[in-house]
């Protein structure tokens, strides 16, 4: 056993080797800086070479460095499969099925049910895992990922569900007392809700000042509040805080409820420039369960989509 690299280290070391960053990778570890330099100095004496210089800018590989950080990623995966190995036997009929909050509050829960009556003897385990999560993730069976175009074509662990439409709703409420149907010169003097968040692509079709733009409005649009996702900018329009740009997809059982109604009809629609998949590791490319799953969300998405698109009458 003791030809074995310490295993504390290589996990330091893969974390140092990502972010560059000896106080990142404490912070991620849960660990002091000076702890992780302990751990490479360890690594490093066991190995015999140095795998980092040390620069002013941060940490950077050797060419040791280099290729052990190669041999560390694989390692690690293999750990994280082996994981999911022991799962799958453990559970064989259990799904562990990873999706973004939104799409789960607003859409994919309420319509579980009906997958549960169909295949009762599938188990689903549903874990809320943002986009911008780490990937390390590999226990999931199943994600419904929210990604760009170009990443979205059929393959073998992925299928694409829905391209959403962008547009504006608010609550009903906000509009009450109004004498004249809502036309798109009335925007600019309602709060408007945004979503924003920093570092995240996004494209054209969340700016307000685009819309206003496409709109032939002058000005520029005055932010309300803003959201760093779309949870709880939905959650917020339904309370009649403001109107909303959002995907028709998290807002579809809203509009069809009357919870939320479209501000502008279909036509002023934007695409978004992603598209949502169901996406799987390549060893559970023949799983059954998985292919059961996939092909239900992929049903459901269709017939939501035809509804997403529909608009609801703005009553003065």
């Amino acid at each position: 056993m003791k030809t074995l690299p310490p295993f504390d280290a290589l996990i330091a070391f893969h974390a140092v080797a990502r972010s560059s960053s000896m106080t990142t990778a404490g912070d991620e570890l849960g660990i002091t800086q000076s702890a992780v330099s302990h751990r490479i100095r360890r690594l490093e004496d066991f190995i015999g070479v140095t795998l980092f210089d040390r620069r002013n800018s941060g940490m950077a590989l050797t060419h040791a460095g280099e290729t052990l950080l190669q041999d560390v990623s694989e390692i690690l995966e293999a750990s994280r499969e082996l994981r999911a190995r022991c799962l799958n036997a453990a559970a064989p009929n259990a799904l562990r099925l990873g999706v973004g909050s939104a799409l789960a509050d607003n859409w994919l829960v309420r319509r579980l049910p009906e997958f549960r009556r169909r295949y009762p003897h599938v188990q689903l385990d549903l874990t809320i895992v943002e986009n911008e999560a780490p990937e390390q993730v590999s226990d999931l069976d199943v994600r419904i990922l929210w990604v760009p175009v170009s990443e979205a074509r059929a393959s073998s662990t992925q299928r694409p569900l829905f391209r959403e439409h962008v547009f504006p709703v608010c609550s009903p409420g906000l509009l009450k007392g109004r004498l004249d149907a809502l036309r798109p010169e009335h925007l600019p003097h309602l709060p408007l809700l945004q979503k924003h968040a920093p570092g995240i692509m996004a494209g054209a079709e969340w700016s307000w000042q685009t819309w206003f733009d496409r709109l032939g409005l002058k000005g520029t649009p005055k932010e309300a509040l803003r959201f760093r996702s779309i949870g709880p900018l939905v959650s917020a329009a339904q309370q009649g805080a403001g109107v909303g740009l959002v995907r028709s997809m998290v807002v579809r059982d809203a509009l069809e409820e009357g919870r939320l109604i479209r501000v502008l009809a279909p036509e002023h629609d934007m695409l978004s420039i992603k598209v949502h998949v169901v996406r799987w590791p390549g060893r559970l490319a023949g799983n059954d369960n998985v292919r059961l799953f996939a092909d239900w969300v992929s049903d459901e998405a269709r017939k939501s989509d035809v509804l997403s698109t529909e608009t609801a009458p703005v009553e003065a």
